[in-house]
């Protein structure tokens, strides 16, 4: 799904999205920005790069991230849940992964966990994605999309 879609889709439906990003670093944000007429569905986003940003801005457990590691599922859903709040959007999606060059808390390059969270329903999906660092990112972005795009379906 193209994020002109999602626009379209959003807007329909009279919802409103958010997100919180890491390891894409503001380039979901960046791509539905890129859409004219954005403003009337997309409310906005953090970039919580940083592990103390994830914990001191969007609100993850310091505790969750020493048991799991930022690259993880509880992680993943933390951020959504969070940023659902903080942003007050209908729908959140949130990116948190291991775009290389190695690996990190033995997590694998390519590894990653993307989130959604609406007001009844919220799940987090891990993946494995192979190919460079842009790659990787890119391919993370386009998996959301398609997420949020099932997620609209399911919910129709």
């Amino acid at each position: 799904m193209t994020p002109n879609e999602l626009k379209e889709e959003f807007v329909k439906r009279g919802r409103t999205l958010g997100c919180v990003e890491s390891f894409t670093g503001g380039l979901f944000a960046r791509e539905m920005t890129k859409v004219p007429g954005a403003s009337k569905f997309f409310k906005g986003g953090i970039v919580s790069y940083a592990t103390e940003e994830k914990i001191r801005i969007v609100g993850v457990n310091e505790n969750t991230v020493r048991q799991f590691g930022v690259v993880s599922q509880e992680v993943a859903g933390e951020m959504v849940a969070h940023g659902k709040y903080l942003l007050n959007v209908d729908y959140c999606i949130s990116f948190t992964g291991n775009a290389g060059p190695e690996a990190m808390e033995n997590k694998p390059v390519g590894e990653i966990y993307i989130g959604i969270c609406t007001q009844d329903l919220a799940q987090v999906q891990k993946f494995q994605l192979n190919g460079t660092r842009d790659e990787i990112q890119h391919r993370a972005v386009e998996l959301g999309m398609e997420m949020l795009k099932n997620m609209i379906f399911q919910k129709n």
